[in-house]
């Protein structure tokens, strides 16, 4: 037979010998009388060690119909959560419009939530969105807004929710808790749907999956060299090609430094 001789920091000085043959354990109390431990909770038998835990698997990525944009970013995530965020005239619309005739060409039905009822059907149709499958959601106030984008999302059955927050003052958009973007991210994961927030400023924080900056490039508009004098542009040719630079800011599907690319602006209603 065997023993060991071990001292402890609970008791120092005070030699404690242990049977290599005993089979239960003992610890050292505090006055040195040994005790045995308890045994070991069953519950925890069901738990998965990390170790064992599965990758989740990379969402499916469809294109947003900007090549340049498809080329920074793969694509628009399905099951997640896009903020495209820039200021007034900064590509935000065309972006949006786009990503819709893209989604509709591909037979899927799409949902445009709108909280300053600023969208044009005229200019969807330009755009090539097939207006019979677009669902139009005018808002009348913020509550409205949540209330319907939560309704959607639990419905299914769409590709692309749109949730348009780009005319909102900045207070308002900030007054949406962030409880309320990790409700919308839960019920989007695991969906073919893809949720895209349209915003001035982000807002979401960690919540979104990808995270994308527009800005204008140049600041000056383009005049014919010809019509220097007389040319009297529309508003709808002011913004027509006018080059976007768009700037990965976060994309939690892929490590890679943030790197911008450009596109142009589309008006196709401009006569």
């Amino acid at each position: 037979m065997s023993t060991a001789v071990f001292s402890t920091s609970a008791a120092p000085g005070r030699p404690f010998v242990f049977d290599d043959e005993i089979e239960a354990e003992v610890l050292c109390h505090p006055r040195g009388v040994a005790r045995s431990l308890p045994s070991p909770d069953h519950r925890l038998a069901s738990v998965t060690p990390a170790s064992r835990l599965a990758i989740r698997p990379a969402p499916a990525m469809v294109s947003s119909g900007i090549l340049s944009l498809d080329s920074l970013t793969g694509g628009l995530p399905r099951g997640c959560l896009t903020e495209i965020c820039g200021s007034a005239s900064s590509g935000r619309t065309t972006l949006l419009l786009t990503a819709l005739a893209a989604a509709t060409r591909r037979g899927e039905f799409c949902a445009v939530v709108d909280a300053s009822d600023a969208l044009d059907p005229q200019s969807v149709a330009a755009a090539g969105v097939q207006l019979d499958r677009l669902l139009w959601v005018r808002c009348g106030d913020l509550e409205q807004v949540l209330r319907a984008t939560d309704l959607l999302l639990e419905s299914g059955g769409l590709g692309l929710i749109v949730l348009d927050l780009g005319d909102l003052p900045p207070q308002a958009a900030r007054r949406i808790p962030l409880t309320t973007w990790f409700r919308f991210r839960r019920a989007v994961e695991h969906t073919p749907t893809i949720l895209l927030a349209i915003e001035r400023h982000p807002i979401a924080g960690s919540c979104s999956s990808l995270l994308l900056q527009l800005s204008v490039s140049n600041t000056q508009y383009p005049v014919p060299s010809s019509e220097q004098t007389s040319w009297n542009p529309s508003h709808s040719h002011l913004l027509t090609e006018r080059e976007i630079n768009v700037e990965l800011i976060r994309s939690r599907l892929q490590r890679k430094p943030a790197c911008s690319v450009t596109f142009l602006t589309q008006t196709a209603w401009a006569g």
